[in-house]
């Protein structure tokens, strides 16, 4: 993990700034293990922090004048409301300003700092082009360690670095076989990231960006990437891949982002139904229960139940949350904790209130949208803004994926603000980098 410092520093003397920060993310990402080290006075060093503190350490020795680039968009603002919205939460709670201040820190070094290198990173169709380019590369190198994972049955994170991320067995194995699980949390973050790898391939593929690849065509590595995706054993991911693919197909033949502002759309409508307690839980399980396995419909039922006990504590303190220390949870007459949270989003509802969910989803969201309306769909089949117009399905797919499960992926946070810094870019600046 402190490795990881030096392998940033030297990654910013061998290349170009941009190409630094995109392949050091991606690196990171992929192969540091999930471990955290307790550092008195700031945020723990993570996986997470690691990558923001090291590539900003990095900026700050080798490229200091980019740091005062930025400039404040309307489009930052949900940003900027998540990243303040914890020391407004532990005020209205009692709980003082050492406390907000604490969890601010976390709230940017975990959030903040990827959106704002991607802001005066990637604010160029040249730089996520580069950042679609390595998640598509990252995908290629995750390809054999998939299969070794599924053959060995075994973690290669447990055997490399001696760490467990305390995943249930029974959660290892779906559809006959062993669902891998690599570097990351949980083999449903690597189904996620090996979809979005997926989908940067078509892209740069069906686009003519990347024809092909160490003398081999494109369409050999893309068969390979998804046949490797297929072994994740994913559903979700599965599903994701298919609205995405369909997404930029009915794009760049119809030029309509329709797709997209459909799924955005029904995010926020979920999230609506959610935060006013009004989703039709039992409703989807019985048709569920019609159409897939018992061990699948217990699966939702016991999602859905956590979720509305959670959601009836949350609304309790609807506006700001009731902030950390395990005040969101529901507990018996015991006071033992009866609750399980699973997505992303009640967990931000209980914690942060509608003010903290409604920012963190439109500070991914909002980028997105505001990228389809200032750069149309019929502009995504050129190959200058095919990668943004992939990434920006990826973000949004992602987005769905944190309805569901609760895995934060610093990478999307930099694609978000990369597509906010095009969003905000003026014309003439669009093609630097």
């Amino acid at each position: 993990m402190f490795g990881w410092i030096p392998l940033v520093l030297y990654l910013f003397t061998r290349y170009p700034p941009q190409k630094a920060l995109v392949t050091g993310f991606v690196i990171a990402w992929l192969f540091l293990p999930v471990a955290e080290f307790k550092i008195p006075g700031i945020p723990g060093y993570n996986k997470m922090t690691a990558i923001s503190y090291g590539i900003l350490l990095a900026t700050v020795i080798y490229d200091s004048p980019r740091l005062q680039t930025f400039k404040f968009h309307w489009v930052d603002i949900p940003m900027a409301v998540w990243l303040v919205c914890p020391f407004i939460t532990s005020n209205v709670n009692g709980l003082g300003p050492y406390d907000g201040f604490s969890m601010m820190q976390s709230q940017i070094a975990t959030w903040g700092l990827p959106y704002y290198l991607g802001r005066i990173y990637l604010n160029n169709l040249g730089g996520l082009r580069q950042l679609a380019i390595a998640i598509f590369m990252g995908g290629l190198a995750y390809v054999p360690l998939c299969w070794l994972e599924s053959r060995i049955y075994t973690s290669l994170m447990g055997i490399i670095y001696g760490v467990s991320t305390g995943r249930d067995a029974a959660q290892s194995f779906r559809y006959g076989g062993y669902r891998p699980q690599l570097f990351m949390e949980h083999g449903l973050m690597l189904g996620v990231w090996m979809m979005t790898a997926c989908l940067m391939g078509v892209a740069l593929w069906k686009t003519g960006i990347i024809k092909r690849l160490w003398n081999q065509p494109m369409g050999v590595w893309m068969a390979i990437l998804i046949l490797t995706f297929i072994i994740c054993r994913s559903t979700g991911a599965y599903v994701l891949f298919l609205v995405g693919v369909l997404a930029l197909f009915l794009a760049w033949q119809f030029r309509t982002s329709i797709i997209l502002w459909v799924l955005v759309l029904g995010i926020f409508y979920y999230l609506y139904l959610g935060v006013s307690g009004t989703f039709p839980n039992k409703q989807i399980v019985a048709t569920m229960s019609q159409m897939f396995n018992a061990d699948r419909v217990a699966s939702v039922q016991f999602r859905f139940d956590n979720e509305e006990i959670l959601g009836a504590k949350a609304r309790q303190q609807m506006i700001f949350g009731w902030g950390g220390f395990g005040r969101s949870r529901v507990f018996n007459e015991l006071g033992e904790d009866i609750s399980v949270t699973d997505s992303l989003w009640i967990i931000v509802f209980g914690i942060n209130g509608a003010v903290g969910l409604i920012s963190v989803f439109s500070s991914l969201l909002l980028p997105v949208l505001s990228f389809c309306i200032r750069f149309p769909a019929r502009l995504w089949s050129h190959p200058l803004f095919a990668p943004p117009a992939a990434l920006a399905m990826g973000i949004a797919a992602y987005s769905l994926d944190c309805v569901l499960n609760a895995m934060v992926n610093p990478i999307f946070i930099l694609a978000s603000g990369g597509i906010a810094g095009i969003v905000a870019a003026k014309d003439k600046d669009l093609m630097k980098g």
